[in-house]
This record gives structure tokens, C-alpha cells and sequence, in this order.
């Protein structure tokens, strides 16, 4: 049985990180990731966005070049997929049959694409957004494709929207709730974002729940609760992930949502921790709830912690969420978790498309969304990392920059 000092299970931001940050901090055992995909790490992000715009190819995505990995001895076990976890023996067996021993497992195995409940949900030309093979697969369907609808109005939906729109195909966004974007942001940012697709020719239902995929074998609808049917020769599924923590759970693992961990990534089990969209920490950004981010900050800082942990020297994990989202010419950078908010204050002009949405609670600054507004989200993370409580009017007046508003 071939084993490792320490296995890390995921080959994607949160995976590579971990093993990039024990090579920095002097880890000599020897390092194996396993991935469930053939490629080398990389970033993912992208692939809503410069990726299916075709504006970057897939090279410049990779995280670290092939000898990257090589030159620091870090084993990339790639078309593999873990089973099991054998807590007590400290092994994995794996789809392949093989079975790897370790000292340290690292889970950062992320999440699969939520699919639809509904009839016709398994045709073919329905999609996922979530790796490489997915992009490559839609983009390769586009050829034959004018009318695509995107179902789900997150970051994921949104970004595929803006995209296929550009690229010259009618696209229609099916949100089930109320406006889009309601679980990450305020009602004038979505309001801003929906003006803003419509504005461009992205048909935006809102309150629309997927009753149907309709078609023979193929795709070529999608019915709605009200009866309509939209016509579609691609559907796009972007209803967010399932975390990837069945053998962790069947193991022994506590979690629900993703795998408990606690401040410096480690699960319940001995020896094994979790970091990236899977692992559920408690946050003093969610009033010390247990919340999973699905965020490259998230897995890059979570990865830091775990190796710091595993070459003794811990330091709890604390960082500040950040997320980004880049919509045609709009870049949005969000900072701070904006969920119980009781009030905001709009910085600028949403017509100007150059302001930001500030999110209060009991008069504290605890989340910002900026778009095009760097400037903002630079000096705004200070004050929600301080518990800053500004004025509301001086918040508003963007003669007065957000850094003068600490202390």
C-alpha cells in the first residue's frame, strides 16, 4: 500500500494551496494530492468568465506550471477518486481500487453541481458549471445553440448570462426567488444587476420556478410553474454546490453542510482537516454561526492555516471573506458578510455604474459591495474588520473617503 506524510484530497484552489504553503513552510514528508479530474490544479473562477469568453486559454489558468509540482516533489495523483476514509487505519481507498495510507489527511474536495428535481432535468443539453470538463462540454454545444436559459440567478448564473449574451446567443435567466442575487446581496444591488442584463438583452424572470426540461432525448424547453415554456436548445443548471463530504460523514465526521471544522481546519476525526467550500467553520463575520464560503480567499486562507496546524505552528483562522464577480465591464468586490443587515447606505451614483452598497447591523459597517469602485472596497474592508460604526451620512457622501471614517 503506498502511503503519504500527509494525502491531500482535491485538486482544486484549496488542495494546491495547502500543498504550495507546507513546501513554504519547510514540510520535507513526503506530499500527494488525489483528484477526481485529469488536470493539473487550477483555477476556477474563470471559467464563467474569461474562460468562456474564450479571451484566456485553459494554460493560463493552472494555479502552478507541471514542474511546479516536480521540482517540490509534490505527487499529483490525478483521475482519481476517494471512496472511503478509514479513519482509525489511516487510509483511503479509492474508485480505482487502490488503497493510500497517510499521516495527515487535508479534505479539500469541494462540491459537485446541485442538479434539478424536475422531469427532464437528465436530458442531454442540459448543463453544469463547475470544472474544466463542463466549460469545454457547453462550449462545444454553443455552435448549434441561439437560445440558452440559465437557471439560477447567483454569481455562477449571472456571469454564464453575461457571457453567452455577449457572445451573440438570447439568453433568459429563470430565478425561482424574488430578485437575484438574494442570498449574497441587498435588494439595490440586485436591482442594479437585473436593470443592468435587461439593459442588454437578458430576458430575467424572477419568481419562476423550473416546473419541466421539455424535449425527446434532447433539450429543447424549459416550463415553468406558470405553464410557459421558454424556448432553449441549452439549459445551464447554477443552483450552487453539494459539498463533497459523503466518505468524511460515513467516516465518522461531524457536519451537515459540509464538514464541521474547527479555527485551524481540523474535523472531528484524528488527523484529518477540512478546508475550502466543504468545510463548515464558525465565523466572527456570521455573528459566530457556522457558515461554508464557497470563495478562493476562503480556500487560500484556510489552506495557510491547515499547513501552518500540521507544521506546528497554528494560528487560528480568522480572515475576513471577499468574494469578486465580473459581469461586461462591471467588476464587483464584495467584503464582509452582508446576511442580518438591518440597513444600508448607496455611496455614488447606480447610474454612474461607479458606487457601493455599504451594509449595516445595529450601526456597525459589516459588509460592502463595490462595483468599479476599488478605492472603496481597499479602505472599506478596514472598517468591517474593526467593527467601525460611521455615520450613515458621512457614509454617503463620497467627497469623504471611507478610510477617514476609522476609528
Amino acid at each position: 500500500m503506498t502511503a503519504f506524510d500527509v494525502l491531500i484530497v482535491g485538486g482544486g484552489h484549496a488542495g494546491a494551496q495547502v500543498a504550495i504553503n507546507l513546501r513554504q513552510q519547510g514540510f520535507g514528508g513526503n506530499l500527494a494530492i488525489v483528484s477526481s479530474e485529469p488536470e493539473l490544479p487550477y483555477e476556477r473562477p474563470p471559467l464563467t468568465k474569461e474562460y468562456l469568453s474564450r479571451e484566456k486559454p485553459f494554460e493560463r489558468l493552472l494555479i502552478r506550471p507541471a514542474e511546479f509540482w516536480e521540482e517540490r516533489d509534490i505527487s499529483m495523483l490525478t483521475n482519481r477518486r476517494v471512496l472511503t476514509v478509514d479513519a482509525e487505519a489511516h487510509r483511503v481507498a479509492l474508485a480505482s481500487g487502490e488503497t493510500i495510507g497517510y499521516g495527515k489527511l487535508v479534505w479539500a474536495a469541494g462540491g459537485t453541481p446541485r442538479t434539478l428535481a424536475c422531469p427532464g432535468a437528465d436530458l442531454d443539453g442540459v448543463h453544469v458549471m463547475r470544472s474544466k470538463a463542463d466549460a469545454d462540454q457547453l462550449m462545444a454545444a454553443l455552435s448549434d445553440t441561439l437560445e440558452v436559459v440559465v437557471i439560477g440567478g447567483g454569481y455562477i448564473g449571472l456571469e454564464t448570462a453575461a457571457v453567452l449574451n455577449t457572445l451573440g446567443h438570447k439568453v433568459t435567466v429563470v430565478e425561482a426567488l424574488p430578485r437575484v442575487l438574494a442570498r449574497v446581496a441587498g435588494e439595490s444591488l440586485s436591482r442594479f444587476y437585473e436593470a443592468e442584463h435587461r439593459a442588454r438583452g437578458v430576458d430575467i424572470r424572477l419568481n419562476a420556478a423550473v416546473a419541466a426540461i421539455e424535449g425527446s432525448g434532447r433539450a429543447n424547453g424549459v416550463r415553468i410553474e406558470s405553464g410557459e415554456v421558454i424556448p432553449a436548445q441549452m439549459v445551464v443548471v447554477g443552483i450552487g454546490i453539494v459539498p463533497e463530504v459523503g466518505p468524511l460523514l460515513a467516516a465518522g465526521a461531524e457536519g451537515d453542510n459540509g464538514v464541521d471544522v474547527d479555527a485551524h481546519c481540523r474535523t472531528t476525526l484524528p488527523d484529518i482537516y477540512a478546508i475550502g467550500d466543504c468545510a463548515a467553520h464558525i465565523s466572527d463575520f456570521a455573528e459566530g454561526k457556522r457558515i461554508r464560503l464557497e470563495s478562493v480567499q476562503n480556500a487560500t486562507d484556510q489552506a495557510m492555516t491547515a499547513a501552518k496546524t500540521i507544521v506546528g505552528a497554528p494560528q487560528p483562522y480568522r480572515a475576513l471573506p471577499w468574494f469578486w464577480s465580473n459581469q461586461y465591464d462591471l467588476r464587483l468586490q464584495t467584503a464582509g458578510l452582508s446576511t442580518g443587515h438591518d440597513d444600508t447606505v448607496i455611496r455614488g451614483d447606480p447610474a454612474s455604474r461607479t458606487f457601493s452598497v455599504v451594509y449595516l447591523k445595529n450601526g456597525r459597517m459589516i459588509a460592502l459591495d463595490c462595483v468599479n469602485a476599488m478605492k472603496d472596497y481597499v479602505q472599506g474592508r478596514r472598517l468591517i474588520a474593526d467593527g467601525a460604526a460611521p455615520e450613515p451620512a458621512k457614509l454617503a457622501d463620497t467627497s469623504i473617503a471611507l478610510k477617514e471614517l476609522a476609528g
